[in-house]
Parts: structure tokens; C-alpha cells; sequence
């Protein structure tokens, strides 16, 4: 009987390693914070102010956005109370618009692939902070509203280092950038709601403190692809 929980733990491992790693996969495909060819050109040739279009764009970046989705993974994963899940994700969205915002407008950039290397750190570093972690190597729990913060901040500086690629018209540059922020933090709250739902079931479900540890050393491990990539991008290109 031990022997095949046993199995079933290792199985439920490999499942969860494997949905995080497509996930990742997909991302990378994708191209870290990429924009599709599409609506690439779109950016580059529109001019004057276009607050419906940028809603759509920055809400479209956001759902398919997966190394954002799994940060806000780890972030809810133990959040019950609403007002919990609103402080974290008010603090993550306060650090993704202030960097976002200001990088485009003070033409501010460094490397995408170190950018989107620390945005993959962020997911190790929820991961690794849901499984008590820090609290058992330090002997202290660091601020997890602090660090949340933080990692918005480098999130919507990897953004605003792409949207600094694309030379956006600087005609209407200022609400357009409003309207895209306004579009990501909707294609947010939209995720967001999708993940609480599957969560709500899996929380109700009686293998989810089983397998809460093993959805976490998943996340990890895809976080460490996901840095891996980036850096290996960064050495050769």
C-alpha cells in the first residue's frame, strides 16, 4: 500500500513538473514579454492617442503572459481571504505600472534576457518561500509583501524594456502607455479569477496539502528553465 502511494506521489510529480515546463515552453516559444508580428507592427506604425487598441494590446500581453501567471501562481497559492489576495496582487500591479510607466517614459532599458532571468528567479523564489524555505535555512521569514513588490517592479521593467524596442510614436505616448497598463492589470484581474476558480476546486479537493509541496517543486523547477534559458540567450547572443 505504501508502495503505490509511493508511486502516485511520483506520478503527481512528474505531471506537475511536465504542465509547468509546457507552460514555460510556451512562454519561451513566444519570446519572453514578445509581442506576435502582428501587433508588433501595429505598435510601430500608430500614431495620436489609441486608448481602446492599447486596453486590448496590454490585456492580450498579460493572459498570455505565463511567466507572469505563474508568479501569481505562487503568490496566491496559500491566500484564502480575498482581502489577502487583493493586498498581493495591489502591491505586484503598484510595481509593474511604477517601472513600466517610467522606463518607457525616461527611455531607461538594459537587457531583456537579465530582465526576464530574474523575472524566472521570482517564480523560484515564490516557490521556494510556499515550502518554508527560508524560514528553515535562515531561521527567519522574509517579507513576502516586500518581495512581491520587488518582483513587480523588475515584471513591468522586463515590459517596458520591450515596448522601448518597438520606437512607439511619441504622438499620444502618454495615454497609450496609461491605457496599456490599464489593459494588463484587466488581463490580470481576468487570470487571476481563472486561477482562483481552478484553485477553489483543488483547495476543496482532499489532496491538496498532499500535493501542495509537488506543485511547488514544480514551479521551481520551471522557474529555474525558465532562468536558464534567459541566461543561455544572454552568453550567446
Amino acid at each position: 500500500m505504501l508502495e503505490l502511494a509511493k508511486r502516485a506521489i511520483s506520478r503527481d510529480s512528474f505531471l506537475l513538473v511536465a504542465c509547468i515546463t509546457i507552460l514555460l515552453s510556451l512562454a519561451i516559444d513566444a519570446g519572453a514579454h514578445g509581442v506576435t508580428a502582428g501587433d508588433k507592427g501595429y505598435i510601430q506604425e500608430s500614431s495620436g492617442t489609441m486608448i481602446i487598441p492599447f486596453i486590448y494590446l496590454g490585456a492580450k500581453h498579460m493572459v498570455t503572459g505565463y511567466d507572469h501567471l505563474l508568479f501569481l501562481f505562487g503568490v496566491i497559492f496559500f491566500l484564502y481571504r480575498l482581502k489577502d489576495v487583493s493586498i498581493y496582487v495591489t502591491l505586484f500591479a503598484v510595481g509593474h505600472s511604477v517601472t513600466l510607466l517610467s522606463g518607457v517614459l525616461m527611455d531607461f532599458s538594459v537587457s531583456a534576457y537579465i530582465i526576464d532571468a530574474i523575472i524566472g528567479f521570482s517564480i523560484v523564489y515564490k516557490a521556494l518561500d510556499n515550502m518554508g524555505a527560508y524560514k528553515r535555512w535562515f531561521g527567519f521569514q522574509p517579507s513576502t509583501k516586500m518581495a512581491t513588490l520587488i518582483f513587480g517592479l523588475f515584471h513591468g521593467f522586463g515590459l517596458a524594456t520591450k515596448i522601448l524596442e518597438y520606437k512607439v510614436s511619441p504622438d499620444g505616448l502618454i495615454p497609450n502607455l496609461i491605457a496599456f497598463n490599464v489593459g494588463v492589470e484587466l488581463g490580470q484581474l481576468m487570470a487571476l479569477g481563472l486561477i482562483l476558480i481552478v484553485m477553489g476546486f483543488w483547495r476543496r479537493s482532499s489532496g491538496f496539502y498532499h500535493h501542495a509541496y509537488n506543485a511547488n517543486v514544480a514551479l521551481m523547477t520551471g522557474g529555474f528553465i525558465f532562468v536558464g534559458y534567459q541566461m543561455t540567450g544572454f552568453f550567446i547572443s
